[in-house]
């Protein structure tokens, strides 16, 4: 079996997003059992300088999207970050889901040499898209869904470890 760049791309952000809408629907049914307003939850940070939970979500999705797209070469979509409900998140990570699967393993496969420039604030990486994906997509990725389950949990959300590695 040959393990190919989108084998090991696609199907992570697929699965880590699909268990991102469990975590999500967990904590939007808790919080109105509790009581508490989406702002409230969406809100929640871990710290003072830290994102708020809707914006981890909005960075997950940026991940994803902008690793599969660069993946395989294409383009960006754009999505603006104006995600205000629960609604609102589910529809942004539906959308990246679908562009997720859009992308063809055809595309994909073989560009393991391929360059990814990454434009950052202050400066601009070349990396070879297999060194991008393992050091650079997936750790950024995986901080912002880890760090929008942490703060369920920080809220007692009742949330445990099968909850993230959900699988439908």
């Amino acid at each position: 079996m040959t393990i190919t760049l989108h084998a090991i791309s696609a199907p992570v952000f697929t699965a880590r997003l699909k268990s991102l809408v469990h975590l999500l629907k967990i904590g939007e049914a808790e919080a109105s059992a509790r009581g508490l307003s989406e702002d409230e939850v969406l809100g929640a940070r871990l710290a003072p300088d830290m994102f708020e939970l809707k914006r981890q979500v909005q960075i997950a999705t940026d991940h994803a999207k902008g690793a599969m797209a660069r993946l395989g070469g294409l383009d960006i979509p754009s999505f603006p970050d104006t995600e205000q409900t629960f609604a609102d998140l589910y529809a942004r990570i539906d959308k990246t889901l679908a562009f997720v699967a859009s992308v063809p393993a055809a595309a994909v496969d073989g560009r393991e040499e391929a360059m990814v420039t990454l434009k950052l604030r202050q400066e601009t990486m070349e990396l070879r898209a297999i060194d991008y994906l393992q050091g650079y997509a997936f750790p950024n990725f995986y901080f912002h869904v880890t760090t929008a389950y942490d703060i369920l949990r920080h809220l007692g959300m009742p949330l445990g470890k099968r909850d993230f590695l959900w699988r439908e």
